[in-house]
């Protein structure tokens, strides 16, 4: 079973950054300098996560708190484990991260190509497409309803 875990460590960070590079940088083409931001440091604003696939680290995230929602970046899954349901856990541990956080509002930049998994997971589309990095985009957001008790 397809577990995560929150990044607390430079070995783990390491690991995360290398993911990216494989996957945004060399797969995707997105200029390295483009990849790596303020946001990428350990006990910065930024929570980064790694799902691990029977004990191997496949996938990467990070989990952003701005004002009252969390938003999901850098989120990709190393190439040979795709379609085994991993970026459906990446997305759910993003989201238990945010909640524990007290949030209840979700955003994300997804890929135009990846829009309709997001859409099958509650995520609908927030704005027109956009360039990034020479690759379509769609801001999506999922909000959660709260109940209160009376």
């Amino acid at each position: 079973m397809p577990t995560y875990k929150i990044i607390q460590d430079k070995q783990d960070f390491e690991k995360a950054k290398a993911m990216r590079v494989a996957i945004f940088v060399e797969e995707q083409g997105v200029p390295l300098e483009d990849e790596f931001d303020q946001f990428d440091v350990l006990g910065g604003a930024c929570q980064h996560i790694l799902v691990y696939h029977e004990g191997e680290a496949v996938g990467t995230g990070r989990l952003r708190f701005i004002g009252n929602f969390g938003k999901m970046e850098r989120i990709c899954i190393t190439k040979g484990y795709r379609k085994f349901g991993l970026g459906r856990v990446i997305i759910a541990s993003l989201e238990e991260v945010a909640r524990q956080a007290g949030k209840t509002a979700f955003k994300l930049h997804a890929q135009v190509q990846a829009s309709g998994f997001y859409r099958k997971l509650g995520y609908t589309e927030a704005s027109e497409i956009f360039d990034e990095d020479g690759i379509p985009h769609i801001i999506m957001e999922k909000k959660e309803s709260v109940t209160v008790g009376i």
